[in-house]
């Protein structure tokens, strides 16, 4: 007789509630003009998920919560996220606001080479609220280093977007949008963060 998968979080008995904006820091990563249709790596579903995005972060500021905006820069020159282009820039409507700290990084992992964890724990904040691009990639790779960190991670699923990847077992094989998606949100909820659909799921979870 089967049975239906449980997650390691379920199994150990953990806590599956999200992160709350009274306690999170949102980390929003590569939330850049790159990944747009107009850009040199666009990204599947990328308008839904920037506008999802943008939800995130009006909820996260009406609560004062702290937002760090986390973006990629390649070489100069480099032909993506090159630092001197305008690809490299925050999508519309998603930039910084005073107060909001924006962290340069040039490795997938947020953490990686910059002082994010620093500044987090200067603020004592052990819970983070993260979104953004590529969820196979970046997202991926920060939300895991994470829990290396110590911290409890949130993943807000509809503020994420990934792309077609070529597959490294068929030839010419490819792996659709959507099936890097859920693969790599299954994986992360696995063991590495709490996964939410969408930015209204914390809605409420702040008082």
């Amino acid at each position: 007789m089967s049975h239906a998968p449980k997650s390691l979080l379920e199994m150990a008995g953990a806590s599956l509630q999200p992160g709350s904006f009274e306690t999170s820091a949102l980390i929003l990563i590569d939330h850049q003009r790159e990944y747009l249709a107009t850009g040199g790596l666009p990204l599947v579903g990328i308008e839904a998920a920037a506008e999802e995005i943008g939800r995130l972060l009006a909820q996260a500021r009406r609560e004062g919560t702290p937002v760090f905006h986390v973006v990629h820069h390649a070489r100069p020159g480099a032909r993506l996220f090159d630092p001197d282009g305008p690809t490299a820039r925050i999508v519309e409507g998603l930039e910084p606001t005073p107060g909001e700290t924006v962290i340069a990084k040039s490795l997938p992992n947020a953490f990686a080479g910059t002082d994010l964890h620093t500044r987090l724990q200067a603020m004592g904040r052990r819970e983070l609220i993260v979104a953004g691009f590529a969820t196979h990639m970046c997202v991926s790779s920060t939300v895991r280093a994470a829990l290396d960190l110590g911290y409890r991670t949130t993943v807000v699923a509809a503020a994420t977007a990934t792309r077609d990847l070529p597959s490294p077992t068929v030839s010419g094989g490819i792996v659709p949008a959507d099936t890097v998606q859920a693969g790599a949100l299954a994986a992360l909820a696995d063991r590495f963060a709490v996964v939410v659909p969408n930015a209204a799921a914390l809605s409420g979870r702040s008082r």
